[in-house]
């Protein structure tokens, strides 16, 4: 295997999925402690979560220009540069304002770190290279969520939480040096002038539409506030949209989604996100403060999820061959679903090697979803459009996964204030757990929309005449 290899640039660009990943799963984990130090309220302290994916959605976007600007291998660089300085920014805030603004700088290295990394990969592979190499690249990435959880109860409770983040720092740096010394830079293309009217518009629509989201029904703010935030945001997204069809090269290329297997995972993919999104956000919470868990504790249960993801990675090509891809999102479509519900279930009186199991079973399912989404996502996309395509869909993964984040911790808020507690119960925890499943099987009808045959050229499945 040689650098060249698209198995080997896929398991180098790993490296910064790695770094992120590990990233999202030691936060959840952390949340209570950060709390504490902070003085803040852990179901309030999500905003160190949404801030960060809010900045992924409104920089993601500019990443494909960027990329063909000044080339992808170079913008990879100084984007892993920036985000793991601000890793280490995170773990010296003294406040919420401090913590948020370096989360946010996160957020802008890995707008960047991420979709341009996958971009650097996809110019290299052919379709029938394509699940290989989306495999070697997930597959090391999956490695952040497996350790993260027990690494980062382990650091919170023996060190500190700050010292969760100091872990991206030698990660970030031999990622960069792994990038340096084997990825060559691949030719860019013309990115024609930067639509900054359409980056303007889609950043203040996502801004505002998050900040109304956070908002709802958690006495932040005054209502009038978040209502105006909603109002206003969905105002400019139609007006960001309109833009987006009315020039040839928009910042956010909606003509995409008439490519129908880029269109249906998209919207399939941000409802099935959402719901699912939500878990490593409530999890951490159910275990620490509904059943008295440790973080050290926690992250040696829920690292669980990861693990199945992890296990099931290698059997997902020939469960594509088998199936194809309209079985499979739709019939595992609903397994996913359950693994999200029976959540809801778990209580202190469960033995926790039985919840570690339940949710190793989820996170194998929950890996297929993710990553059959993913790949078919690109089965038809033409190489011209592949930067706006990794621009789109990474931003849309993002939205998704901050939707789902502010899913849990709106419906932990609401539920807590009509039952009259002053911190979210089990009850409170369970009722958020069913919500997300509704909505993750919400997107069960589009996966039975596609034609039997979506995506062959990359699964190889062939269905019966």
């Amino acid at each position: 295997m040689t650098p060249r290899d698209p198995r080997a640039v896929a398991a180098i660009v790993a490296s910064a999925l790695f770094m992120q990943n590990l990233d999202a799963s030691v936060v959840a984990t952390a949340l209570p402690s950060m709390a504490r130090d902070l003085n803040a309220d852990p179901v309030h302290l999500s905003v160190a979560i949404t801030s960060y994916l809010v900045a992924l959605c409104v920089f993601i976007p500019v990443s494909g220009w960027v990329a063909d600007r000044f080339g992808p291998r170079r913008v990879f660089m100084a984007a892993i540069l920036v985000f793991t300085a601000a890793s280490a920014l995170v773990g010296l805030a003294q406040g919420l304002l401090s913590l948020v603004g370096a989360r946010v700088l996160q957020g802008i290295g890995g707008a960047m770190m991420v979709p341009v990394g996958r971009l650097l990969l996809l110019r290299r592979v052919g379709k029938d290279q394509l699940l290989t190499a989306m495999t070697w690249l997930t597959m090391p990435a999956l490695l952040g969520p497996v350790l993260g959880p027990p690494i980062g109860g382990l650091l919170t409770d023996a060190v500190s939480w700050r010292a969760v983040f100091w872990l991206n720092i030698p990660v970030g740096l031999i990622g960069l040096l792994l990038v340096w010394r084997f990825i060559p830079e691949v030719e860019g293309g013309d990115p024609g002038p930067l639509d900054a009217r359409g980056l303007i518009l889609w950043a203040l629509a996502l801004a505002l539409l998050m900040a109304g989201l956070e908002t709802v029904g958690r006495g932040l703010v005054a209502p009038w506030i978040t209502i105006t935030a909603l109002l206003a945001g969905l105002a400019l997204g139609w007006l960001a949209a309109r833009h987006s069809r009315s020039i040839a090269r928009p910042a956010v290329d909606l003509s995409l989604l008439r490519i129908p297997t880029f269109g249906m995972p998209t919207l399939a993919g941000t409802l099935f996100r959402s719901g699912a999104g939500a878990v490593p956000f409530l999890l951490p919470l159910t275990l620490q403060l509904a059943f008295g868990l440790s973080a050290s504790g926690s992250g040696l249960v829920t690292f669980a999820t990861a693990l199945g993801a992890f296990a099931m990675k290698p059997v997902v090509r020939p469960i594509l061959r088998r199936f194809g891809f309209r079985t499979v999102l739709a019939v595992n479509g609903v397994l996913a679903t359950l693994s999200v519900a029976v959540c809801a279930l778990f209580g202190p009186s469960w033995p926790m090697a039985l919840i570690f199991a339940v949710l190793a079973a989820g996170g194998l399912a929950r890996s297929l979803q993710f990553t059959s989404l993913n790949t078919l996502s690109f089965a038809d996309v033409p190489q011209a459009k592949l930067a706006a395509a990794t621009a789109l869909s990474g931003t849309v993964q993002q939205l998704s996964v901050a939707l789902g984040v502010v899913l849990g911790s709106v419906t932990l808020s609401l539920s807590t204030t009509l039952g009259g507690h002053e911190h979210p119960v089990l009850a409170d925890f369970r009722l958020a757990f069913l919500v997300a499943a509704v909505v993750a099987l919400l997107s069960i009808p589009f996966a039975l929309r596609l034609p039997r045959d979506a995506g062959a050229a990359v699964s190889g499945h062939l269905p019966r005449p």
